[in-house]
């Protein structure tokens, strides 16, 4: 065990260079006493570590020392560091030695390929939740490719896209448009495409994209983008920007995870029965994401949304004979 958190520390200070001791052991899990120990051990071992006294000191290695792990290319290490969304190896359980992990890729490239692999990590986002659980996204390989090389280039991109339509409805002509990537997010199953058209922001749909080219002009792209916060506030503007339904739910509190899947807006639980007051778009989209969840969740309010559920659970009733 000492081992690799020895190589862990290692690597963290090839990768951050001057870190204080306090940001090691929160990174390492272990006391500032134990970095120390490390510290020493490493000394002793030959590694060129040393300490920097003072307000902005902290430990660091001699210039030019590197390790040599493993051939990992830039693509597979952008591959590994792309799937690094926090929520992943939390929920297995796997946070420290997927950490571990990382940085082992990191450190491993070269300085330029190093550069390239975590800029082009920094540009796509994969997260757990939201407002539809839906793992059938629908975009093609082909296209899904083709905007990964544009966002992971750095360049522009021309598409044929078409925007949304009810179910029933004729779906309108797909229009072209040339769009400056920013990043791609995958959110609820769903692959977004976050971009600048004309200096505007705009999120489009990646499944809705019927062609897609990756072109030779290099994409103007803000510096310095926080791409899980960008994504959050396009999110919240565009709820602000719909009209809008409240629901009033209640599920038994033990299956109070049933609603993960929802936005929450307020809560209250007694006598073993949670109730929530949850955000939906319309109400076509409150009765889509609800009715996979019924009978655990019992619609309260409103009652066009309760009429609506009844209805489809009479026809479903008569298809099945």
């Amino acid at each position: 065990m000492r081992a690799d958190r020895l190589l862990s520390l290692v690597l963290l200070l090839r990768h951050r260079g001057r870190t204080t001791a306090a940001v090691l052991a929160r990174e390492l899990e272990v006391s500032e006493r134990t970095v120390l120990r490390d510290v020493e051990a490493l000394s002793a071992a030959g590694i060129p570590v040393y300490a920097e006294r003072g307000r902005h000191g902290g430990f660091a290695l001699l210039p030019g020392f590197t390790t040599d792990l493993t051939g990992l290319t830039p693509g597979e290490a952008v591959a590994l560091l792309g799937s690094g969304a926090t929520s992943t190896p939390g929920a297995l359980g796997l946070g420290p030695e997927f950490a571990s992990a990382m940085r082992k890729i990191v450190a491993a490239l070269p300085d330029a390929a190093r550069e390239q692999a975590t800029d082009a990590a920094g540009r796509v986002l994969v997260r757990r939740g939201g407002w539809l659980r839906d793992t059938d996204d629908g975009a093609t390989t082909d296209v899904l490719t083709a905007v990964q090389r544009a966002v992971f280039g750095g360049v522009r991109l021309r598409i044929r896209y078409r925007t949304g339509t009810r179910p029933g409805a004729e779906p309108g002509p797909a229009a072209e448009r040339v769009v400056d990537p920013v990043g791609l997010v995958q959110a609820s199953g769903r692959w977004y495409l976050l971009g600048l058209r004309d200096g505007e922001d705009r999120t489009y749909r990646v499944s809705r994209i019927e062609e897609a080219e990756p072109l030779a002009e290099p994409a103007q792209r803000p510096a310095g983008v926080d791409l899980e916060e960008l994504w959050l506030r396009r999110r919240e503007d565009f709820r602000a920007r719909r009209p809008g339904l409240r629901v009033h739910l209640a599920v038994p509190a033990d299956r109070r995870d049933a609603l993960s899947a929802v936005t929450v807006d307020e809560e209250r639980t007694r006598d073993g029965t949670t109730e929530v007051v949850a955000a939906f778009g319309d109400l076509f989209h409150a009765g889509r994401v609800l009715w996979p969840l019924l009978p655990d969740v019992r619609v309260l309010d409103p009652p066009e949304l309760v009429t609506a559920l009844r209805e489809r659970a009479r026809a479903a009733v008569v298809a099945l004979g």
